[in-house]
């Protein structure tokens, strides 16, 4: 399949689609933990979300993780306000598959989460991952609080070191302030978890964090 050049360039936000002022209804109940997949959050929890390509097997990675309480797949950094999947797909949205992430402190720290992140999917891949190419398919990091955005940025630092030690190129991941989560459809949501057999094409590059 051949795509596009807008596929692969972030449209402005006089060029993105105009959505709709109505949210995407929200079945708010995790499908493997049975916790919430929308806020209120208990005080004691943090929030994160990711962008590593497709959200499904994204999620999966972290729902898997020891501390995580909650995940919920959904759309951000783009322009449409409350987007469809369809219309994310067409790259004129300007929104990015991504994973909010619902952790436990006292289990789980932020930098356990960035080292996941980071040693799951290829950071150095711009505008896709692997056979997956597009906007949607983008490597993020984005930040709920200024302590997050240190460490992130410091991992950032770390994870280079150890990819040019082992021959890979630059990072492209955008790391920014968290903008607006617009949960992604139902049928999205824990998708491998409903369909064990579904496409999963996250890959990393088999280096360890430093």
């Amino acid at each position: 399949m051949i795509l596009s050049s807008k596929k692969l360039t972030l449209p402005t936000a006089d060029q993105a689609l105009p959505g709709r002022q109505t949210p995407m209804p929200v079945h708010n109940q995790h499908f493997v933990t049975g916790q919430p997949i929308a806020p209120p959050f208990a005080e004691h929890l943090q929030q994160a979300v990711f962008g590593l390509g497709c959200f499904w097997g994204a999620e999966r990675k972290f729902w898997q993780h020891s501390g995580v309480v909650s995940t919920a797949v959904g759309y951000c950094g783009g322009s449409t306000p409350n987007p469809t999947y369809d219309e994310v797909c067409t790259g004129m949205t300007g929104h990015n598959e991504v994973v909010l992430v619902v952790f436990d402190t006292d289990v789980c720290t932020y930098r356990e989460l960035l080292n996941l992140f980071w040693t799951v999917h290829n950071p150095t891949q711009g505008m896709g991952q692997g056979n997956d190419r597009g906007t949607q398919y983008r490597s993020g990091i984005y930040t709920s609080t200024d302590q997050q955005f240190i460490e992130a940025q410091a991992s950032k630092v770390d994870y280079q070191q150890a990819l040019t030690a082992a021959g890979f190129g630059l990072i492209t991941t955008e790391i920014m302030k968290a903008p607006v989560f617009y949960y992604a459809e139902s049928y999205h949501q824990q998708y491998l978890a409903k369909n064990p057999n579904g496409y999963c094409g996250l890959g990393g590059l088999g280096v360890a964090m430093v």
